[in-house]
């Protein structure tokens, strides 16, 4: 196993375990898994996709967080998701869950539930990066920078992830209608016990059980843990108990 650890500059500290995964799983984290696609080549056994299908960067950490060595760039300058070293996804709308009991509206995401829809909503190559790591050479680059998108053509997984040739990707693509998804970027309406309905969270990040709230907002990143493939469907929580953390009923 080799691991590079990137390092904050302001203070030290461990920004993220990434690597160089020649190995399984590690518990735990990002590595090894389906969202680490450093290495991804080896570990499937198969030779169609890193600089084929997409390109493997190296470091596992980029294809969504800012490279250290960038300092405090701020990416949305480039076209990017603000925070994150993901462009924007290449769509002008989603259309949001939405009814007649939902007090907060929503018309666009917040940048944490974007960066997983760059790659999810199937608009956007799942390697398209704002920054590269040094020594990253674009001259040599000759993948096909393919997208999670159940069409049938070379610009998409699906082209191969049919069901029949390789496993099926059309659960992993979300589209850009979300009006059959639960919910994302609203209010949290537990918050100061304002809704009957919903539980007050344990703290200002979330519940003890794992389950977070970001900037008192419900996000995609609120049930799932890409960091930790420990649980199926990266859940915070097991499933049977993962809508009772919030919904009282």
């Amino acid at each position: 196993m080799r691991l590079r650890i990137f390092k904050t500059g302001a203070v030290g500290g461990l920004l993220a375990l990434c690597a160089l995964w020649a190995g399984g799983v590690l518990s735990g984290t990002i590595l090894g898994t389906k969202h680490d696609f450093t290495g991804l080549n080896q570990r499937a056994g198969v030779v169609a996709m890193p600089t084929v299908a997409f390109s493997d960067l190296g470091e596992s950490c980029v294809y969504c967080h800012i490279p250290p060595d960038k300092g405090d760039v701020d990416s949305s300058e480039l076209g990017g998701i603000p925070g994150w070293n993901r462009f924007k996804g290449a769509t002008n709308a989603y259309d949001l869950y939405d009814s007649r009991t939902l007090d907060n509206k929503v018309r666009t995401p917040s940048p944490i539930s974007l960066l997983c829809l760059s790659c999810h909503d199937g608009t956007m190559a799942v390697d398209m990066t704002v920054f590269k790591p040094n020594g990253w050479r674009s001259s040599e680059d000759a993948a096909l920078h393919l997208r999670i998108n159940g069409a049938d053509d070379l610009m998409n997984c699906a082209k191969c992830h049919n069901g029949r040739v390789a496993h099926n990707i059309a659960i992993k693509h979300l589209d850009t209608d979300l009006t059959n998804d639960h919910p994302i970027s609203m209010t949290y309406a537990g918050l100061n016990n304002k809704d009957p309905d919903f539980r007050l969270p344990d703290g200002p990040y979330g519940f003890d059980n794992g389950v977070k709230i970001y900037d008192n907002k419900v996000e995609c990143a609120s049930c799932h843990n890409v960091h930790d493939p420990d649980i199926t469907l990266l859940l915070r929580v097991s499933a049977d108990r993962l809508c009772e953390t919030c919904h009282i009923k």
